[in-house]
C-alpha cells in the first residue's frame, strides 16, 4: 500500500476487523468494512468532481458519519480536509472558505442556503441524493501515494486580530498525536466512545475520535449534547469513554438522575478546554469514574500535556506533564529555560505552519519549538500549571474566544468610542465575555442595542453576555489597553438596567 496517511486507516481496519462496529449514529450502525466501502465511493465521487492532491475539501455540519467519510475520502486523494465550525456566523465561515480556497464544500441540510451562496465552486449535500450517487459508483482500487509529511488537515483557530488562521496539520502530526493519546489515554479495541462534543474541534476529533477508530473501537456519534440523553446513551451502549469540556460534565452531574444512572461501564472521562474543579472530580469519583485532563492547542494537533487520573485531585489545576512523544519547556523573555515563563512545545505532533501565512508561522515556530504564548510554571514534580493565557484569551465552555476579534466588531457601532472585552466568571460556562464600552459623545445607545448589533456577525458564543459602560478605559503610555486593570475595575461591576 502506497498510502501511509490517515486515509488508509479504513482499509487497514477493514482487513483486520471488518465486522466490528465502527460508528453508531442514531439507529444506524456502520461496520469497518462498510465505512471503508463508503469512504472509497465518496473518494471516487470527489475525484470525479476534480479533486486532486493538495486541493481543499471543506465540511460544514453537525456530528455525522458523513464528516468521517469526507475526512477519510479527502485524505485518500492526498487532498486537505477543512472542518468548519458550525457556530460561526456566515461572514466568518466565508472567510475560512475564501482563505483556504476550498474547491468542494460537503454540507448537511441545515446549511443548504449558506452553501448555495458561499461561492465554493462545487457543493455536495449530505442526504438521499448523495446516497443514490454513492450507490451508483463502480468501486475501483484507489491507492494514492500519501506520506506522513503530506498536509492532511486545515483547522481554523480563532484569530487574535479578527481573522482566523488555518493551522496545517500533516498526516504525521495526526498519527503521532494519536500515538500519544493511545499511550497516555490507554485506549482499547473494545472501547465504546461517546462523542457529542463537535468534531470540528481538534480535541474531539484528534484526542478521542481518531484514537478510537485507529484502535478499532466503536464511536457513538451525537449531533448535539444533552445531559439526560448522555446518561441514556451510556446505559444503552455500555459506553466506556466520554470526551467533553468541564461545562458538559457539570451539566451531566447536575442532572436529577445522575446519582441513580448506571455508570458501571464508564472507565475514562477525557476532558479539555479548562481545568476540572475538584468538586466535579469528586462527584464522578464517587460514581467510580475517573478524569483524564488534557492541555493542548490546535497547532499541536492538539495534545501537549495530560494530567493522569491518579493525580487529578492532588495536582488539581495543573495541565499535567508532557505527552509521551511531545516535549515542553518554559522560557523567560530572554529565551533561557526557566521554571516560570512562556510554554514552548516540540514534537512530531506540532504543525508545519499556518496556511499561506509565512510571517505568522515564523512568529510562532523557532528552532523547531512552537511558542504557545501561554505563561506557565512547573512544580518540583515537573507538572505544568498555566498561570496566564496568551493574548487575554477567554475559554467559555471549551471554546477559545479572543477579545480582539469582538472588539474589532464592536468598534463598528457608531455609539462605541472605545471598548475592551474581558472574561468574567460564569457558573455554567466557566467564564463568558463581557464588553466594557465608552460611549461616543451624545450617543444614547443601550447595552442591548449594542449587543444586538453583533448578532449574525459573530458566533453566538463570542457575543458578550453582559456590557457595562465606562467613562474611559485605562491604557498604557503607548496606548495599549491595560487588561489586568480593566478586569480589576469592571470584572465584578454589577449589570444595571441602565446598561
Amino acid at each position: 500500500m502506497r498510502d501511509h496517511g490517515i486515509g488508509s486507516w479504513t482499509a487497514r481496519r477493514a482487513r483486520k476487523t471488518p465486522e466490528r462496529t465502527a460508528v453508531v449514529f442514531g439507529d444506524r450502525a456502520t461496520s469497518y468494512a462498510e465505512l471503508h466501502d463508503r469512504t472509497t465511493r465518496l473518494a471516487l465521487l470527489l475525484r470525479g468532481l476534480g479533486i486532486r492532491p493538495g486541493d481543499r475539501v471543506a465540511y460544514l455540519g453537525p456530528n455525522h458519519p458523513a464528516f468521517l467519510e469526507a475526512l477519510f475520502a479527502t485524505a485518500r486523494l492526498g487532498a486537505l480536509f477543512v472542518p468548519l465550525n458550525t457556530r460561526l456566523a456566515a461572514p466568518e465561515l466565508t472567510h475560512c472558505l475564501d482563505d483556504c480556497g476550498a474547491e468542494v464544500l460537503v454540507h448537511t441540510g441545515d446549511f443548504a442556503e449558506f452553501a448555495a451562496a458561499c461561492g465554493v465552486p462545487r457543493t455536495v449535500a449530505v442526504g438521499p441524493d448523495l446516497e443514490g450517487e454513492l450507490a451508483g459508483i463502480t468501486v475501483e482500487p484507489l491507492d494514492m501515494p500519501v506520506t506522513l509529511d503530506d498536509a492532511a488537515l486545515i483547522m481554523y483557530t480563532s484569530g487574535t486580530t479578527g481573522r482566523a488562521k488555518g493551522a496545517v496539520l500533516t498526516h504525521g502530526n495526526l498519527t503521532w498525536n494519536c500515538v500519544n493519546a493511545l499511550v497516555d489515554g490507554d485506549f482499547a479495541g473494545a472501547d465504546i466512545a461517546l462523542l457529542s462534543a463537535p468534531l470540528f474541534h481538534t480535541g474531539a476529533l484528534n484526542m478521542t475520535c481518531l484514537p478510537t477508530l485507529l484502535k478499532g473501537g466503536t464511536l457513538v456519534l451525537e449531533e448535539t449534547f444533552a445531559p439526560d440523553r448522555t446518561l441514556d446513551l451510556v446505559e444503552r451502549h455500555r459506553v466506556t469513554v466520554m470526551f467533553g469540556v468541564p461545562a458538559m460534565f457539570q451539566q451531566v452531574a447536575a442532572a436529577p438522575r445522575f446519582t441513580g444512572a448506571d455508570l458501571s461501564s464508564l472507565r475514562m472521562l477525557l476532558c479539555g478546554g479548562a481545568p476540572v474543579p475538584v468538586a466535579l472530580i469528586r462527584a464522578y469519583q464517587e460514581r467510580g469514574v475517573e478524569f483524564l485532563q488534557g492541555y493542548g492547542m490546535t497547532e499541536a494537533a492538539p495534545g501537549v500535556c495530560m494530567l493522569d487520573a491518579e493525580h487529578a485531585v492532588e495536582k488539581a489545576g495543573s495541565a499535567g506533564v508532557a505527552h509521551f512523544f511531545s516535549d515542553v519547556r518554559l522560557v523567560d523573555p530572554s529565551g533561557a529555560d526557566a521554571a516560570y515563563g512562556e510554554l514552548l512545545v516540540e514534537g512530531p505532533n506540532v504543525m508545519k505552519g499556518y496556511w499561506n501565512r509565512p510571517e505568522a508561522t515564523a512568529a510562532v515556530l523557532g528552532a523547531g519549538w512552537f511558542h504557545s504564548g501561554d505563561i506557565a510554571r512547573t512544580d518540583e514534580d515537573g507538572y505544568v500549571t498555566l498561570v496566564d493565557r496568551a493574548k487575554d484569551m477567554i475559554i467559555s465552555g471549551g471554546e477559545n474566544i479572543y477579545p480582539a476579534e469582538i472588539e474589532n466588531v464592536l468598534h463598528d457601532h457608531p455609539a462605541v468610542a472605545d471598548c475592551a472585552v474581558i472574561g468574567v466568571r460564569d457558573s455554567r460556562w466557566g467564564e463568558v465575555p463581557r464588553a466594557v464600552v465608552v460611549r461616543a459623545p451624545g450617543a444614547g445607545a443601550s447595552a442591548a442595542d449594542i449587543l444586538a448589533s453583533l448578532d449574525g456577525r459573530l458566533a453566538r458564543y463570542k457575543i458578550p453576555k453582559s456590557l457595562v459602560f465606562a467613562d474611559a478605559l485605562p491604557r498604557s503610555g503607548a496606548g495599549k489597553l491595560l487588561k489586568p486593570r480593566i478586569r480589576e475595575l469592571f470584572g465584578a461591576t454589577p449589570v444595571t438596567e441602565d446598561n
